[in-house]
């Protein structure tokens, strides 16, 4: 029994120092990855379209994600995951964080982090139903958590 408890420690403790984390408690979870390896639900990341770029910048020290506004329009998409490429175009080590603030306190909350090096682009994979289930509103706010005093931006999603 004991060995068990450890196993299970140190499986939690792998995962959380892995420098990318992601909670969604729905469809199968928020995916982290690249585009010829990731997969979300069962779907290859080569083979979605992509629904959001989103590129770490920097503009006079001041380092931010663009664009700072990004919309999904649920009405008119198909239900498949949504897929977004987030690529660090700046020569030092940036982190992305995209959650939901309105239900924060949530065990149940929307949450992803990564941190990317200079000019790297990873793949971020999330079931619809997640986005719709782990979310209060309509807005997920995405920032640098590594620099969290410079600007974010908001995912809206029209329903």
């Amino acid at each position: 029994m004991l060995s068990r408890i450890a196993v299970l420690f140190l499986g939690v403790f792998g995962v959380l120092s892995s420098g990318t984390s992601a909670l969604a408690l729905q469809a199968g979870g928020v995916e982290v990855g690249d585009l010829e390896t990731g997969s979300v639900v069962g779907q290859p990341f080569k083979e979605l379209e992509v629904d959001v770029q989103l590129y770490a910048v920097e503009l006079s020290g001041l380092k931010a994600w663009y664009p700072p506004t990004t919309v999904i329009d649920f009405k008119v998409r198909p239900g498949r995951p949504v897929l977004m490429k987030v690529t660090n175009t700046t020569s030092s080590e940036r982190g992305f964080q995209m959650i939901d603030t309105v239900n924060a306190s949530s065990p149940f909350v929307f949450k992803t982090e990564v941190v990317l090096k200079p000019g790297e682009t990873r793949y971020i994979g999330i079931p619809t139903s997640d986005l719709f289930t782990a979310t209060q509103g309509n807005t997920l706010e995405y920032r640098d958590h590594l620099y969290p005093k410079q600007p974010g931006g908001k995912l809206l999603m029209v329903k």
